[in-house]
C-alpha cells in the first residue's frame, strides 16, 4: 500500500474501521494527507492511500470532535468504493501494524 494522488471522489465508508493510534497510523503509513486536529470539523486527520493493486481507499477518525493525541487509541474509518477494498485495505493495514 501507498500515499496516492488518485480521486477519492466517490468513496464512502462500507463499515470497515481498525483500531489504532495516530501515531501508529504515522509510523506505518507515513503522515496523513489532509491534517487540521483542532476537533472542528467531522474528520482532523486523513490518508488517501491506494492497495499494491491500485484499489484507492481513505483512513480517517469520524466525528469525534475534538483534537486527537498522538497516543490515544481510536476507531478509525477505512473508506473505499466498495466493502472488498476496505477489507483489503484493513488486512494489509493489520499486516503492517503487526511487523
Amino acid at each position: 500500500m501507498k500515499k496516492t494522488s488518485k480521486s477519492i471522489s466517490g468513496t464512502s465508508f462500507h463499515g470497515t474501521t481498525i483500531t489504532t493510534s495516530y501515531k501508529k497510523l504515522c509510523e506505518v503509513i507515513g503522515e496523513p494527507t489532509y491534517s487540521h486536529n483542532s476537533g472542528d470539523d467531522k474528520v482532523n486527520f486523513e490518508w488517501v492511500m491506494e492497495t499494491d493493486s491500485g484499489e484507492v481507499f481513505t483512513i480517517y477518525d469520524w466525528k469525534e470532535y475534538r483534537p486527537i493525541s498522538g497516543e490515544e487509541t481510536i476507531e478509525w474509518h477505512i473508506g473505499g468504493f466498495d466493502s472488498a477494498t476496505t477489507q483489503k485495505a484493513l488486512l494489509d493495514l493489520l499486516k503492517s501494524i503487526m511487523n
